[in-house]
């Protein structure tokens, strides 16, 4: 699943739009205190107030927002799993019956009950749909819509939202003219936040992939490992904050631990333009890199001594797979292509990968100091500041 098939479904998900169905929705209530199921009802999508139902869309929209391998992870089922969640979802997928997918999203909730304690009382919304993806983009010279020619794709979508209790507070009464103290007990579900869900089946070119799913988590490179292996029986799936770690440790087992700003600069430039070109070339996987992509980028940014042999056996050490595959885009800093964090103590510091070859460490009186060359008096709240020798010219 690719990030424009992710941002297709997504945009589905508002009222009245023609091309998505929700036919049921299924709201389960979970204690914290006893760990159980408190309360649970199942209402067609269509009889739920019209105010609700955009709260729910705004939740589903919400949970399937993020990059993909930070907040969405697609899984693969594992292979050996006891009871495996995949017959239950599929099953629960193409019956036509509502009871019987009911006590399917139930059992999977029985699933999120065993070992696990929840901190607030909790909420996990099923629905389920389909929802439509075009065969072939609009052709403007014979008026000929895109809907036209849709594939359905039946899906069940299931967000889990903690609750918070609400605030105490005072109130004017118009009427009778006076201040008072408002308690109120029921707790507030947050749709705006939801904590993790899923979307299944999964999407591979715009075909429904029922050996895959798309997991959601409301915290960047954080998965719930309970959530992704006990109640999906996911396999577990490498977040981009691991695999820049992989990438770093993979150059500095090549290069050693440490690298002039100009080095490291050239690095990320000859990354970046690994995904300017894929982007270019309208790919719809991701760039790669393997051992011989990451050695053609380290040689091209001047490292020295580097031989293909070095390289394999850095993988090998680092992740014991001289074959392994990083995505450019994990390991680009920030996962982003346009700025790198220096952080220090007394500031923190952005510049683009380009210009990193303008900041250097150097020694000043003895100190450890940032030195970042400009072209142009530097400004500070209206005021220039004054420029100060490091070395007497004598």
């Amino acid at each position: 699943m690719n990030k424009k098939e992710v941002a297709h479904i997504r945009k589905q998900f508002k009222l009245d739009h023609d091309l998505l169905n929700i036919y049921d929705i299924l709201n389960v209530y979970i204690t914290k205190e006893t760990n159980e199921v408190y309360h649970w009802e199942r209402h067609p999508f269509e009889l739920v107030d019209r105010e609700k139902q955009e709260l729910y869309m705004g939740n589903f929209k919400k949970l399937l927002t993020g990059d993909l391998d930070q907040k969405l992870f697609e899984l693969k089922f594992q292979e050996a799993a006891e009871d495996p969640a995949q017959v239950l979802l599929h099953q629960a997928l193409v019956t036509g019956d509502p009871d019987e997918w009911q006590d399917l999203m139930l059992l999977l909730v029985d699933r999120m009950l065993v070992d696990a304690k929840y901190e607030r009382d909790m909420v996990a919304t099923f629905v389920r749909g389909q929802y439509y993806l075009p065969t072939k983009a609009r052709n403007e010279a014979t008026e000929e819509s895109e809907k036209n020619e849709v594939f359905a794709h039946p899906f069940i979508l299931c967000s889990v939202n903690s609750t918070e209790k609400q605030r105490k507070t005072l109130l004017f009464d118009y009427v009778e003219r006076e201040f008072k103290y408002n308690i109120i007990v029921d707790p507030i579900i947050k749709l705006s936040t939801p904590e993790q869900g899923f979307l299944y089946p999964s999407v591979t070119d715009n075909y429904s992939d029922v050996n895959r799913v798309l997991y959601c988590t409301g915290k960047s490179n954080f998965p719930d490992p309970h959530f992704v292996e006990n109640v999906l029986n996911g396999e577990r799936s490498v977040t981009a904050l691991e695999e820049r770690a992989i990438f770093e440790d993979i150059v500095k087992e090549v290069a050693g631990e440490q690298l002039d700003s100009a080095t490291i600069a050239h690095v990320y430039e000859e990354i970046n333009r690994v995904i300017e070109i894929n982007e270019e070339s309208h790919e719809e996987e991701p760039p790669k890199l393997d051992y011989k992509d990451l050695e053609r980028v380290l040689t091209a940014s001047g490292i020295e001594d580097l031989t293909t042999e070095k390289v394999e056996r850095a993988f090998e050490t680092i992740v014991d797979n001289k074959n392994y595959e990083m995505k450019a885009t994990s390991v680009m800093p920030k996962f982003t292509s346009k700025s790198i964090k220096i952080e220090t103590k007394v500031a923190t510091i952005s510049v683009s990968p380009q210009d990193l070859r303008y900041v250097k460490q150097v020694n000043y009186q003895g100190r450890r100091c940032i030195m970042i060359e400009v072209d142009e008096d530097v400004v500070i709240e209206g005021f220039t500041l004054n420029t100060e020798k490091l070395i007497n010219e004598d």
